[in-house]
C-alpha cells in the first residue's frame, strides 16, 4: 500500500517485480494483453481464487527499465477507505506477490542504478521532512546536487592517483612527468572542497530534527508566557503561582521555513517539592542538550547573582538573554526586552535564533549541497583524513607508491558514501527508516 489507511478518496496499491503484469492479468480477467504503458484504463478487480468482484480501479503499468524501481511495476488506484484497497492488497498476495519490506522500492531503485543512495536519502527527507528549508535540500540533493559534488571530489582524487601512477611506472625520466606542484594543488583544493562541505554538517543535520530552543529561568520569569508567544497559540498554563510548569513542554516552531523544537521548562530554584524537584531535573537534562538557551529574566530588575553565574556557566554563542514583561518596564536593561502581551521583540528574538542556529547555511542558494546526516559527515571526514596523510607522506619524502595508497582510501570512502560499494548493513540501516510502499 502506497497511502496511508483511512477515509480518502482514491487509494494506491504497487506491486514491483519481473512477474508484475502476469499477476495484474490474474485479478483483471477481462485482461487478456498488457496495457499500454502509463496510460490509466478503468478494469474490474476480482480475487485470483474466488472470482469475487472487489472494485473498479485506475490500472497503470510501468514496463522496466523506465519505471521507479527499474523493474516492471504496476499502479493500482482503488477507491479510498479501509476496506477496498486492503482487499486488492489481499487478492495480489493470493496471486503469487509477497508484502513488500519497508523502503524495498527505494532499494530496488537503488540496486537497479535509477538513484543513487544520497539520493535514496533525499527522498526519505522529502518524505519525513517538516520544513522549508529542509524540503529544498531534499529537492536539491534529489537533483544529484550533492552526489555532484562527491562525485567531482572522486575523480579528482583518482585522477591524480592516475599521475602519481604514472610515475611511479616511469621513473627513469630526467624530469618528473607530473610538476610536484600540480598534485600539490588537486589535494589541497580537494580538502578545501571537503572542508566546505563539512562545514555545512551542523546546520544540514538540526534541518532534519530542528534545533533544540530551551527556555530556562527562575520561576515566574515569562518563560510560559513567552512559549505561548512564540508559537502563536496557547500550549503552556500561565499563572502567577511559581512552580506551575512542572515538566517540560516541547512544541515544533518553523522560523522563516527551518525548523526549531521549543522546549518550556520548571523554573529553576531550590525548591523542597518533590514533584517540582523532578521538574526542575528534567529541565537540567534539556539544557545540557539544548542546541540553544533562552534565557528569561523581567525587565526592569538587575540580574541577581544566581541568573549571572548560570549565563557564565553557558556558552555565550548558544546563550539568549531575554527581558520579559517589557512592556511593564521603562528600562528593561540587558538582553533582547521582549513583551509576549504585545509581541514587542519577538521578531528580534526570532532573527536572532535564526542566526544562531542557522547562521552558517542561510543565506545559501537553494541549490548549494548541505550534508544532512552524520553517515555523510563521517565518509567525508574519512576521505579528507586519507588525503591529508597521503599530503604529508608525500611531502615528508615517503616513496611515492606508498603515500598513494591514502588517496585509494579517499576514493573508497566517497564510493561508500555514494553506494558505490556499500555492505548490506548500511543498506538495512538507510531503508529501514521508509515506510511501506516507498
Amino acid at each position: 500500500m502506497a497511502t496511508p489507511p483511512g477515509r480518502g478518496a482514491v487509494a494506491l496499491v504497487r506491486v514491483s517485480g519481473p512477474d508484475a503484469l502476469p499477476l495484474l492479468l490474474r485479478i483483471c480477467p477481462t485482461l487478456h494483453a498488457p496495457p499500454p504503458p502509463r496510460r490509466q484504463r478503468l478494469l474490474a478487480i476480482h480475487h485470483p481464487e474466488t472470482g469475487e468482484l472487489l472494485d473498479r480501479a485506475l490500472v497503470s503499468f510501468f514496463p522496466g527499465p523506465g519505471s521507479y524501481t527499474g523493474e516492471d511495476t504496476v499502479e493500482v488506484s482503488t477507491h479510498g477507505g479501509v476496506l477496498a484497497p486492503q482487499l486488492v492488497l489481499d487478492a495480489l498476495l493470493a496471486a503469487g506477490a509477497r508484502p513488500a519490506e519497508p523502503g524495498e522500492f527505494t532499494r530496488r531503485a537503488y540496486l537497479n542504478g535509477k538513484l543513487d543512495l544520497l539520493q535514496a536519502e533525499a527522498v526519505l527527507d522529502l518524505i519525513d521532512g517538516r520544513s522549508r528549508a529542509l524540503h529544498r535540500a531534499a529537492v536539491h540533493q534529489m537533483e544529484r546536487g550533492l552526489s555532484g559534488r562527491i562525485e567531482l571530489l572522486r575523480s579528482t582524487i583518482v585522477d591524480t592517483e592516475a599521475l602519481l601512477v604514472y610515475g611511479i611506472d616511469f621513473p627513469e625520466e630526467d624530469e618528473p612527468p607530473v610538476p610536484p606542484e600540480r598534485i600539490r594543488r588537486a589535494t589541497e583544493g580537494v580538502l578545501a572542497r571537503i572542508d566546505a562541505l563539512l562545514a555545512t554538517a551542523p546546520e544540514g543535520e538540526l534541518l532534519r530534527e530542528g534545533a533544540l530552543v530551551v527556555l530556562a529561568g527562575r520561576p515566574n520569569a515569562g518563560k510560559s508566557s513567552l512559549f505561548n508567544a512564540l508559537l502563536g497559540t496557547e500550549r503552556a498554563i500561565v499563572t502567577e503561582v511559581p512552580g506551575t510548569t512542572r515538566d517540560a513542554l516541547e512544541a515544533s516552531l518553523s522560523i522563516e521555513g527551518y525548523p526549531f523544537r521549543l522546549v518550556d521548562t520548571a523554573g529553576l530554584r531550590e525548591t523542597a517539592d518533590r514533584v517540582e524537584g523532578i521538574g526542575i531535573e528534567v529541565a537540567r537534562r534539556y539544557l545540557d542538550a539544548a542546541e540553544l538557551v533562552v534565557f528569561c529574566a523581567e525587565a526592569g530588575r538587575p540580574l541577581g547573582d544566581d541568573e549571572r553565574e548560570f549565563l557564565q556557566t553557558r556558552p555565550a554563542e548558544r546563550t539568549v538573554l531575554v527581558r520579559t514583561l517589557a512592556d511593564q518596564a521603562r528600562a528593561p536593561g540587558e538582553g533582547i526586552p521582549v513583551s509576549a502581551l504585545w509581541g514587542t521583540g519577538l521578531p528580534e528574538l526570532r532573527s536572532v535564533l535564526l542566526r544562531a542556529a542557522f547562521g552558517g547555511i542561510i543565506g545559501e542558494p537553494g541549490e548549494a549541497p548541505l550534508v544532512t546526516r552524520e553517515r555523510h559527515a563521517r565518509a567525508l571526514r574519512a576521505a579528507r583524513s586519507e588525503v591529508a596523510a597521503f599530503l604529508e607522506s608525500w611531502q615528508g619524502g615517503l616513496p611515492m607508491e606508498f603515500a598513494a595508497t591514502h588517496l585509494r582510501g579517499a576514493a573508497s570512502a566517497l564510493e561508500e558514501l555514494l553506494g558505490a560499494i556499500t555492505p548490506d548493513d548500511v543498506l538495512g540501516q538507510v531503508f529501514g527508516q521508509f515506510c511501506v510502499g516507498k
